[in-house]
């Protein structure tokens, strides 16, 4: 993405090891935009459903056609990249638009899912899953 000297608003979301640095410019008559690792969103995530989540949240009918989006996620899977992407978006438009913290937050985008695998515990195969026992 090219560098532009207009002000952005810059907010951080997380979700299990993912994290989301995104940036939000307001648009100037231009159709909205969403460039995730300097790739067209399309490019970056080829699931239909992962897409559409954060395509939802950037055209809402109060903010249509006046977001330009810039992502910059790493670590954790696909699904978790698009959870941490949506928490980011929704901070950056509150902080350029405080109307909009109260729908937002109705609808749960303000929320961050604070989940996280359990560790491995030593004796056991997993975090709780014990070895099959036996009496004798």
């Amino acid at each position: 993405m090219a560098k532009t000297t207009e002000k952005y608003f810059e907010a951080v979301g997380r979700r299990k090891c993912s994290v989301a640095r995104v940036r939000v410019w307001p648009a100037s008559g231009t159709k909205s935009t969403v460039v995730v690792n300097e790739k067209d969103i399309k490019e970056y995530w080829n699931t239909a459903d992962s897409r559409q989540k954060i395509t939802d949240l950037v055209n809402r009918a109060d903010l249509k056609d006046k977001l330009k989006v810039s992502i910059k996620v790493n670590g954790g899977g696909m699904s978790s990249q698009v959870d941490a992407a949506l928490l980011g978006i929704a901070r950056a438009i509150t902080k350029m638009d405080a109307e909009m913290r109260k729908p937002l937050k109705k609808e749960g985008h303000l929320k961050r899912d604070p989940r996280v695998k359990e560790r491995r515990k030593f004796g056991l195969k997993k975090a709780r899953k014990a070895p099959q026992w036996s009496k004798r």
